[in-house]
């Protein structure tokens, strides 16, 4: 008897990537949730070899980066940029800079992107790329060094028109800046190659603030045709870096109290609700602990480790890393009567944790659909960079609202036609992967 489709494409992804923890996980998340429409049709998909393209990278680079540090010692990293799927536009994807980056982490979050990207309704297609390089403790002429080394072997692989990286964990402003000069210097043009830029040469308003404002514009939406309403809802927010603070403020905006939020040695709780202003003096400003907040906050407690998901929440929003949120804190987060959980992060829940929401009522929002609002500003930037414009923070504001409003929509119509009303991880992954293999069959084999 012939295995089906869905197994067989799962076996040969494990089979070839046995070590790829991360990019395992993410495959099996979405071809499961696939079956409904793959076994529609599976004789089709399998002869023209859909899944097989699907979970199979277009190009994976590996290069060495070498620089020189402020002691005159030479250090070297290993990088990558995966480019996974272009059937509906360019590559992309950002630059994680973490110790922690390998392959299996840049393919993970390089296959997420495929979907996440064609549930903005952009052309965009998916890609990721990053080094095991820290920047944290390094001077500026140390974070200069590597950039310059970084994008020399980079800019053989990108351009305005075929792939666009973007900033990531460890990759702001500053880094940017860096990639993007050189980039410029070897190629001779001033093109919108990157996203996340300084507003004085090309950048978009809004950027900084999108991912963790469109997650709170698609919660209010899926709340508000659920009856309810953010107003008044408590919300717990793990993180402390750039998606959890705008997440905060927007979820302090639309009327609900934010009473935690984490970082990788520690938790806040603050029943009377976290003070942005303070938060974002300590991680943004001075770049400390969350013990300074609690230090200058009489009604916030400090706890060691990890702790987030025991407090009473409607509302939970892990903004941190991917598999932060474990079977067990989804089980004390279900005790506790919580309503909603979206994910600000890329798979900050690990697969039992998922099941566990969902087999008890919890609405459960992916990443891909509910943290797509940094790369759909970083697309609008795309347009802004082409057209040679720049729109105010309210034009592109207004934007993000009516594209993660529509993700909203389109992902919850996807699970309905599909019979299961509201799983958003199926509606998320069938209405993201049906756009792209549309595209792909258009184009033929490639």
């Amino acid at each position: 008897m012939q295995m089906g489709y869905v197994d067989e494409v799962l076996q040969r992804v494990k089979s070839q990537n046995g070590e790829q923890k991360e990019f395992n996980q993410a495959v099996q998340e979405v071809l499961e949730s696939l079956r409904p429409v793959i076994e529609q049709d599976e004789a089709k998909y399998r002869k023209q070899a859909i899944l097989e393209r699907l979970t199979t990278p277009d190009r994976q680079l590996l290069f060495r980066v070498s620089w020189v540090d402020d002691q005159g010692q030479t250090q070297v990293n290993n990088a990558y940029r995966v480019q996974f799927n272009n059937a509906i536009g360019p590559y992309k994807g950002g630059l994680r800079l973490h110790p922690s980056v390998n392959l299996s982490i840049i393919k993970f979050l390089g296959f997420e992107q495929i979907f996440k990207n064609a549930l903005t309704g952009l052309p965009i297609g998916g890609g990721k790329g990053g080094c095991d390089f820290d920047p944290k403790g390094k001077s500026d002429r140390e974070i200069m060094a590597f950039c310059q080394s970084f994008m020399t072997e980079l800019a053989k692989y990108i351009g305005a028109d075929m792939d666009v990286p973007a900033g990531d964990i460890g990759t702001g402003a500053r880094e940017i800046g860096y990639l993007f000069g050189q980039y410029k210097r070897l190629k001779g043009v001033y093109e919108g190659v990157l996203t996340g830029k300084g507003l004085e040469f090309g950048g978009s308003l809004v950027r900084t603030e999108a991912t963790g404002y469109g997650l709170l514009y698609l919660v209010d939406a899926l709340l508000r045709d659920h009856e309810q309403t953010l107003k008044g809802k408590v919300i717990a927010v793990s993180g402390a870096g750039n998606v959890a603070i705008y997440a905060i403020k927007k979820a302090q905006e639309l009327g609900a109290k934010v009473v935690t939020c984490s970082d990788s040695t520690g938790w806040i709780y603050d029943p009377e609700g976290i003070d942005l202003e303070l938060l974002r003096e300590v991680k943004e400003v001075k770049r400390e602990r969350l013990t300074a907040y609690a230090e200058n906050r009489p009604s916030a407690q400090y706890h060691e480790g990890r702790g987030v998901w025991q407090v009473k929440v409607d509302v939970a929003l892990p903004c941190a890393t991917q598999n932060e949120l474990a079977l067990e804190d989804a089980k004390q987060l279900v005790a506790n009567g919580v309503l909603a959980v979206a994910e600000g992060a890329n798979m900050p829940t690990t697969l039992e944790a998922t099941k566990y929401f969902q087999e008890n009522g919890v609405l459960f929002v992916p990443g891909k659909a509910a943290n797509a609002g940094g790369v759909a500003v970083s697309a609008l930037e795309m347009s802004q960079n082409s057209e040679r414009l720049s729109w105010t923070f309210a034009e592109t504001d207004e934007k993000l609202k009516a594209i993660m409003e529509n993700i909203y929509y389109t992902i919850k119509d996807a699970a309905k036609e599909y019979g299961v009303a509201d799983d958003f991880v199926l509606g998320a992954n069938i209405a993201g992967f049906k756009k792209v293999a549309t595209a792909m069959q258009a184009q033929g084999v490639y």
